[in-house]
Parts: C-alpha cells; structure tokens; sequence
C-alpha cells in the first residue's frame, strides 16, 4: 500500500469510526463555520469544471451542496431564451446564490485591430451582465498577431481604460486572464508579471487580473511571491493543481501555504475552484473549500 492509500485508508476508517459513535455532526463542522466566518476572502465555482451532464439549475443545486454560493460562467448563456433567463436567475436567487463573474467575449483585447469589434462585444455583454446580475466581465488577451509585442502590450492598456469607461457606468468591473504556452502555444499574455504591469498601467479601481495559479505554475512558478507582491491588483485567484488541473493536493503546488498567505494578505477577492474533480464533485468540491477554510485560519 503506497502512502497515499494509506492515508486515504485511515481517514475512511475514522470516518466510520466517528459515525458509529454517534458524535454529533454538527459539532465536527463547528471549526470550519468558524473559520468561514473570520476568512477575508469567499468561494466560487467556474461551472464548466463540474456537472456538465446536468441540466443548468441542477448544476446550480450541486455547487449549492459543495457549500458554495457563488459561480462563474463562460458564456453558458449565449443560448438561453427569455424564459431561461427568467428560470435561472429565480434558481438562482432561491439558492442564496451568485453569478460573480464570466467569460464570454470571442475577441482579445491584445489585436490592435480588432479593438472596434472587442468593445462592440463588450458593450453586449454589459447587457448580459445585467439580466443575470453580475459584476464581473473576465476579458482574455487573445492569441499573437504580427504587429508585434510592444503593440499588443499598448492595445491590452488601451483597451481595458476604454472598457473600464463603459463597465463603470453600470458599476462593473474586468478582470484579465493569464493562459499558459502550454494549453495554447499561440496565445498572447503568457506572465502573470505582464498581467500586472497591464493593469498596474491602467490603474482603475474596476480593472485588476485574475491570477490563475494553474496556468502561472506551468508558465512561470514562483507563485506566491508574485501575489504577495501584487495583492492590491488581483481581484480573482483559480484554483487547479498542476499536473492535470485536478484538486488542490493531486499535484505539485502548495496550495495550504497560498490560502494562508491569502488570508495574511487579507485578499477580499473570490478564489474559484477550477480543476477537474479526480472523484465524486460535490465532494471534491467540500474537500477543497475545507483545505482552504482550515489553511487560512491557520497562523
């Protein structure tokens, strides 16, 4: 038996162990309502990640079980009718529940000429936003075009300060998105470090980055430094292990020390779970917002 089925072998027999005790339940759940309570940062969900075989509000139920009140979407709206705006938002709401951020817009703010059809798609999506009651565009550089890096640099500035104009207007904020060279070998804004410079240079309260610890990992490393020394500019952190994009504990980054430095850092923002469930979601789902919960409260 390796180390890890060893493990996993003496915490299912606690498990059962506590249970035939008859120990109340609610008293083993009282630290992590404690520390959820004093944790500056809340969780969310990216949906494509889980539950993909259910229909949209059952999805919704499912997250809701995890112990988690937030969401974010890519685009899954993109073919609903009136009536399915109508049914999911009230789905929604009766779960206590948020649509906190979504992807969605096809062009990248990163191709000096594309930046008239990017804002038109932009403008459409604030629309959106608003039928679903969320606060939170996510834009993507795009790939790499020939006009060359210093022009893809200056246009990710640009046109972030020209969407940050029209999304405070309806009280929105951007987040831009960081990709590895792996998953896409062509796409433009790699760096987390270039991240931060794009909207260190933009320098509006609404624009910050979403730092994808999955994605940085595989590009760059050196995660933790980064975050302590940008904290101010995230809005957002994804949660995935490298290799494989599974759970937090699968792979190679240590996420106990992340949450507890999140929580030092006192980072407000939303940290989402976007991995890969290895086994069972709803459970996995638990599992990581417990190691969050208990690594954060943890001096």
């Amino acid at each position: 038996m390796n180390r890890r089925a060893f493990a996993k072998s003496i915490i299912q027999s606690t498990a059962s162990a506590i249970a035939a005790s008859g120990f109340p339940s609610a008293a083993l759940s009282a630290p992590q309502s404690t520390a959820a309570a004093t944790i500056p940062f809340r969780f969310s969900v990216m949906l494509w990640t889980v539950f993909r075989d259910l229909p949209f509000d059952q999805r919704l139920e499912k997250v809701a079980e995890a112990g988690i009140k937030n969401v974010e979407l890519t685009g899954e709206f993109s073919k609903w009718s009136d009536d399915d705006f109508v049914k999911f938002n009230a789905k929604r709401r009766s779960l206590g529940m948020t649509f906190d951020a979504s992807s969605g817009i096809r062009t990248g703010i990163g191709d000096p000429a594309s930046s008239d059809r990017f804002l038109a798609e932009f403008q459409q999506m604030l629309v959106t936003m608003n039928r679903i009651e969320c606060p939170t565009i996510i834009v993507l550089s795009g790939n790499r075009v020939d006009a060359g890096h210093d022009a893809q640099h200056a246009a990710c500035i640009d046109n972030l300060l020209r969407a940050s104009d029209l999304a405070a207007k309806q009280n929105v904020s951007v987040i831009l998105e960081n990709i590895d060279p792996v998953e896409n070998p062509r796409y433009y804004l790699t760096s987390v470090a270039e991240g931060f410079e794009i909207v260190r240079k933009v320098n509006r309260p609404n624009v910050k980055l979403l730092y994808d610890f999955y994605h940085e990992q595989i590009a760059e490393g050196n995660l933790i430094d980064k975050l302590q020394k940008n904290i101010d500019f995230t809005a957002v952190v994804h949660v995935a292990d490298v290799p494989g994009r599974h759970e937090p504990g699968t792979g190679e980054i240590n996420y106990p020390n992340i949450f507890r430095t999140l929580a030092q850092l006192n980072f407000t923002g939303t940290v989402a779970m976007e991995f890969l469930p290895t086994g069972e979601p709803v459970a996995a789902l638990r599992t990581a917002r417990e190691l969050a919960l208990r690594s954060a409260a943890t001096p």
